[in-house]
């Protein structure tokens, strides 16, 4: 239940809808210039999990080679460092009050995500808890 409230909260006044949105744009604009529709795709999963990102993580996507690798290298140079700092600069900027701690500690768990976003999916934290049953 207090993920549920935080998620609301960030999405409400933690810049939530603002950040989804702006990934959602450059999602639009990457799938436009068809060679980058990778990161397009990677601009939707940043924009799923900025907009609910309390009870989530990133996890490494299985199967993800050395083609995610190279590509994140580029991601990095043309949005990825500027992304990341947006992220830290508004966590610090959060986390000058008492009441905005949690919501700079969502942007600091979003840096790797704007950063390195290739070759990782969002998962439920409660999905890893469980316990994996062989067959």
């Amino acid at each position: 239940m207090v993920r549920f409230i935080l998620n609301i909260l960030w999405l409400i006044f933690g810049s939530g809808f603002v950040l989804a949105i702006g990934y959602g744009i450059a999602a639009l604009i990457c799938f436009a210039l068809v060679v980058t529709i990778p990161f397009g795709v990677a601009s939707l999963r940043l924009a799923y999990y900025s907009l609910w990102p309390f009870g989530r993580t990133l996890t490494p996507k299985p199967g993800a080679g050395l083609g995610s690798g190279l590509a994140n290298v580029l991601w990095v140079v043309l949005a990825g460092w500027w992304l990341a700092l947006m992220h830290i600069v508004a966590g610090a900027a959060l986390c000058v009050t008492i009441i905005g701690i949690p919501f700079g500690i969502a942007n600091f768990k979003l840096v790797p995500a704007a950063f390195w976003p290739l070759g990782r999916e969002v998962v439920e934290i409660d999905d890893l808890r469980r316990p994996t049953v062989a067959a």
